[in-house]
């Protein structure tokens, strides 16, 4: 039978990551988190029809869509990037975003996207009062 810290460990192996929940459901409901996973890994991590990269691509939009936090939506850009995704291809996905959920789903995607890869933006020339990551327009 695995122990939890195999089961968790392995989780990090076979995903890239693992959240926080993951960690505390490991230790204080092992079943659930094992129930759970199983379903993930059914629609995520094995092998079908669509393969890994654009599994993750889809992840990054939900997330983004949905309002994840930070730290979830860059998880997944990491394992995108690590399984070979560019950056720019990354963004492309996050765009999506914008028409489905709108402006301040598509800038907190954006915002996880530019700490993970290091993107800056170009400042104005003109004076201007600063917008901050929160900016709508």
């Amino acid at each position: 039978m695995t122990t939890p810290q195999e089961y968790i460990d392995n989780m990090a192996a076979t995903r890239g990551y693992v959240l926080d929940y993951h960690k505390v459901m490991a230790q204080h409901d092992f079943a659930v988190l094992q129930a759970a996973n199983g379903m993930v890994n059914a629609a995520y991590l094995d092998q079908r029809t669509l393969d890994r990269r654009t599994k993750e691509l889809i992840f990054i939009v939900s997330l983004t869509v949905m309002r994840a936090s930070k730290g979830h939506i860059q998880s997944h850009i990491r394992v995108a990037l690590d399984l070979g995704l560019s950056p720019r291809e990354i963004l492309e996905a996050i765009e999506i975003s914008l028409p489905e959920a709108g402006i301040v789903a598509f800038q907190a995607g954006l915002e996880a996207w530019r700490e993970v890869v290091g993107a800056e933006g170009l400042e104005p020339s003109v004076a201007v009062h600063a917008g901050g990551s929160g900016a709508s327009d």
